[in-house]
């Protein structure tokens, strides 16, 4: 019924790996693990949700390492088809979990599911984690792992399809958009590997060639630096996950011989900094003090330059027209947007209106007024644009598909992306200098 990896998983280039990503980032995720690993062909292949691969320990130590848009790097261990809760259990029961990690290791399992015909997948989860500890018991003289939901050193993943099920385990532990640095954070801060997919999705990084472009980035709402800072890590070539650990440091095959080589290998990667090419700016002075704490953490303090401003006030940060890369506000987040809100609702009503309410605290009217508001703050954002950003090249993630008519600008370019649930385009606008409307009374010629 299933094939399971057994002694065969240690060997060199043997195993099936799976790396998961946001939707509408698989593209990007393929070219990065080509660039990281050289694999093509059947040995690299995209679907939907992540990209599989066959590689070898190195290639699992160094993707956790240096990739900035898988979620987690997964093993596959055992795959096959399924009808009922049975089925899962003796799929994970066949896997020789003793190979992997040891009866004194704590453990939990995490099932997802599309299509599914089985009814509980909470009881098809506790199928998958019996399996896994009556394995232990038959195979170490009766000890079994214990369960720790909240900070187990091994974690075991099981997917199921409409028709076939596969375990693996994580060789991640964390997710890898916890990078490692950011501690000061505000109330919605957008995920490393996010930015990271927006950063490769505008041309400014290509993860096959490994390269950045010279021109000047910025994002003028920068909240607590994620674009930012994960620019400057990739102009100077810091490993995404460098200042974390990962759990395959946890398990029986850990090499670490090749481990300590492959982060010597990423530490002869990184460049000195040039002259400053990614810049940062947001209303919130509170949050610039954030970036800044976090660009130091990530070793990049020196390589971004963070300043407070207004987004509808700010000029570039430098006479080259470079790329802007921003998630804009919208919502509640045009509270913090700078003048346009303060003057279309003033400040008190910023503090105590409908925007610090939930929507069904507001009365009838106040969504319009919310829009109304979002709609200048727009405007005004764009005439800014064309006023002193001629020649730059700005994209906005945002899910709001209206967001090129609320600025009034026709997008050259709209990536679909995936902000965890919601659903969002990444819109391109190239920028134009603002045409002088032409007198239609000229004074007469003397």
């Amino acid at each position: 019924m299933a094939t399971s990896s057994g002694t065969a998983a240690f060997k060199a280039a043997d195993l099936t790996l799976f790396l998961p990503c946001a939707g509408g980032v698989e593209g990007y995720l393929a070219d990065e693990v080509h660039g990281l690993t050289g694999l093509t062909g059947h040995d690299l292949l995209v679907e939907r949700g992540g990209v599989r691969v066959r590689g070898d320990w190195a290639a699992v130590m160094r993707l956790n390492l240096h990739s900035r848009l898988a979620q987690r790097v997964l093993i596959e261990l055992a795959h096959g088809p399924y009808r009922d809760e049975h089925d899962l259990y003796a799929l994970a029961a066949d896997v020789p979990w003793e190979q992997w990690f040891q009866a004194r290791q704590t453990f939990r399992v995490d099932l997802t599911a599309q299509a599914s015909p089985l009814k509980s997948l909470n009881f098809a989860t506790l199928r998958v984690k019996d399996a896994v500890a009556d394995r232990f018991r038959n195979a170490a003289g009766g000890v079994r792992p214990s369960i720790d939901t909240q900070h187990p050193q091994v974690r075991i993943h099981a997917h199921l399809s409409a028709t076939h099920a596969s375990v693996s385990i994580d060789t991640s532990g964390e997710p890898l958009f916890k990078r490692g640095w950011r501690q000061d954070k505000g109330d919605a801060p957008l995920k490393e590997t996010l930015a990271a997919a927006m950063l490769a999705a505008s041309g400014w990084w290509e993860p096959a060639a490994r390269r950045v472009s010279e021109l000047p980035l910025y994002d003028p709402c920068c909240g607590s630096g994620t674009i930012a800072i994960e620019a400057a890590q990739l102009v100077l070539g810091l490993p995404a996950g460098g200042a974390r650990r990962f759990a395959f440091e946890q398990l029986r095959p850990f090499d670490a011989r090749t481990w300590m080589a492959i982060k010597a290998e990423a530490r002869e990667g990184v460049r000195r900094p040039g002259a400053v090419q990614v810049f940062g700016s947001d209303v919130a002075h509170r949050m610039v003090d954030f970036a800044q704490r976090n660009a130091e953490r990530a070793g990049v303090g020196h390589a971004v330059q963070l300043r407070g401003g207004d987004a509808l006030q700010r000029v570039p940060p430098t006479p080259q027209p470079g790329v802007m890369l921003m998630n804009p506000p919208y919502g509640e987040r045009i509270a913090a947007a700078g003048v346009a809100g303060q003057k279309a609702r003033g400040r008190e009503a910023f503090q105590h209106g409908p925007l610090s309410r939930s929507a069904d605290q507001r009365r009838p009217g106040e969504d319009a007024a919310e829009r109304d508001t979002g709609d200048d703050f727009f405007a005004q954002l764009a005439a800014h644009w064309k006023t002193h950003y001629a020649g730059w090249t700005a994209w906005l993630l945002t899910p709001d598909l209206k967001l090129p008519s609320r600025l009034r600008l026709k997008e050259t370019r709209r990536v679909p992306m995936w902000n965890g649930p919601i659903e969002c385009r990444l819109f391109r606008f190239d920028l134009t200098a603002r045409r002088e409307k032409s007198d239609s009374n000229p004074p007469p010629a003397p």
